[in-house]
């Protein structure tokens, strides 16, 4: 059976994969459009996002290892590998905001034009799931760091991991379609 806090993220997660999907449609709707000024295409970096996606995508990988050391019973493994996703984290917060910081100096903002809003919108509710997760992140890593896991705590962190995964996930399909498909 399937705890309430794993109920509870899940269909939050249905609800926010609703949320997205209405963004990334009206992205690509307004990308089909086109028109004047910035766009895709001149605008964005995707070799140098890609590489702060890297870090994303990896701390998929490091929220894994912090559930199979904390089902292995390695309090420390779980409060590393805590740690290191935080990190990763992190370091794709920042580069989305230097790539903010450059686009906004270069002219391209919210109000540019069509690509400008929809992008900054996409973009932005995403880094706002990705600060939230890092939030409930830091939550979980204080917990765990008291030593009483019990089995409450511990289906909150199951939660909190399917939260970050889906965030990762989201990252692949909006990386996928902004920053590569523009240049297909």
């Amino acid at each position: 059976m399937m705890s309430r806090s794993k109920l509870a993220t899940s269909l939050f997660i249905l609800s926010e994969a609703n949320f997205f999907a209405i963004l990334i449609i009206a992205y690509v709707y307004y990308h089909a459009i086109g028109g004047g000024g910035p766009t895709a295409r001149n605008s964005l970096d995707p070799w140098r996002t890609g590489a702060f996606s890297v870090s994303l995508f990896a701390s998929s990988v490091t929220m894994w290892l912090a559930d199979r050391s904390l089902r292995r019973g390695r309090r420390r493994g779980h409060q590393l590998w805590l740690i290191v996703t935080m990190l990763l984290g992190a370091i794709f917060l920042v580069g989305q905001g230097t790539e903010y910081a450059h686009l906004i100096l270069s002219g391209v903002t919210w109000s540019a034009n069509l690509f400008g809003t929809t992008f900054f919108t996409l973009t932005g509710f995403h880094g706002l799931h990705v600060f939230a997760g890092l939030c409930a992140l830091a939550i979980v890593t204080l917990v765990a760091q008291t030593g009483e896991l019990t089995e409450r705590r511990r289906q909150a962190f199951e939660a909190v991991g399917l939260y970050w995964h889906f965030v990762d996930g989201v990252w692949i399909v909006i990386f996928t379609i902004v920053y590569l498909w523009a240049f297909i």
